[in-house]
């Protein structure tokens, strides 16, 4: 469970909560089904417009993955390299072919395949690289969902406050009924605001450093298959590698710092 974004959406709700509180609002002013419903809806459908359907679900998908970092395999990748290179280097890299059901990551398995099938060094990184680069591009994808629907969102809100105002204008008669109604029109407008600035345009951010810390890994993977595959010593390979992990601490670094 990442404790960052949870907090942060924890934070922010109670202080925009409490200081509305405390200016003598209330929870039930800015409760509006209505003005929620043409918020989400009309946002999701101009998202649905922009992106394919199947990019569109790729992203509902990864909504986990804002708030449940998972555990970061890198040391374990590391470990487990290591290990391949050890017993490449004693009993020969076809040896590793029993391992292989082993394997969790299905780029790290199927880097091992090519290589204990004799695949020249350069063609394993040309065939892997080609997959690690198209995989990489539909991941850029998912955060520009998030990211198109921080955009929409504000201007949809707009859109429901004026809706809100004309039903307004229908009751000019009744000054106290048209006081209320413009209080209730731009809770449309809050809610536009608070959903692309609280939720969307922030999990599009770590999203992609989720995404980044991921590429790092696979990188890992296939230099450190490179390396036993050229018959680097198993210590060399390790010290290479860490500095995968290096970067990989510095990201998470910037992102808590951010």
């Amino acid at each position: 469970m990442d404790i960052a974004s949870i907090g942060g959406i924890a934070l922010a709700l109670i202080g925009i909560l409490s200081g509305m509180m405390m200016e003598g609002g209330s929870i039930s002013q800015i409760t509006q089904p209505t003005a929620a419903l043409i918020v989400i809806g009309g946002t999701i459908g101009a998202v649905l417009l922009q992106f394919p359907m199947n990019i569109f679900l790729a992203a509902l998908k990864q909504l986990a993955r804002i708030f449940f970092s998972g555990k970061s395999n890198g040391d374990d990748v590391l470990k487990q390299i290591v290990a391949f290179a050890n017993k490449a280097r004693k009993s020969g890299i076809v040896s590793l072919d029993q391992d292989l059901p082993n394997v969790e990551d299905p780029f790290l398995r199927q880097a091992l395949m090519l290589a204990i099938d004799g695949t020249e060094p350069n063609e394993v990184r040309k065939i892997m690289q080609m997959e690690l680069d198209n995989k990489s591009e539909m991941e850029e994808k998912i955060p520009q969902v998030f990211e198109a629907a921080g955009g929409y969102s504000p201007t949809v809100g707009i859109i429901g406050a004026v809706l809100g105002l004309i039903q307004v204008m229908q009751h000019l008669d009744n000054i106290t009924e048209v006081g209320r109604g413009i209080a209730v029109a731009f809770v449309a407008t809050i809610y536009g605001v608070a959903f692309a600035n609280l939720i969307f345009l922030p999990a599009a951010g770590k999203l992609k450093i989720r995404a980044h810390q991921q590429h790092l890994i696979k990188e890992m993977m296939l230099e450190g298959v490179i390396s036993i595959l050229e018959g680097m010593n198993p210590r060399m390979i390790e010290t290479k590698l860490r500095t995968f992990l290096f970067e990989s601490k510095e990201t998470k670094a910037e992102e808590a710092t951010a």
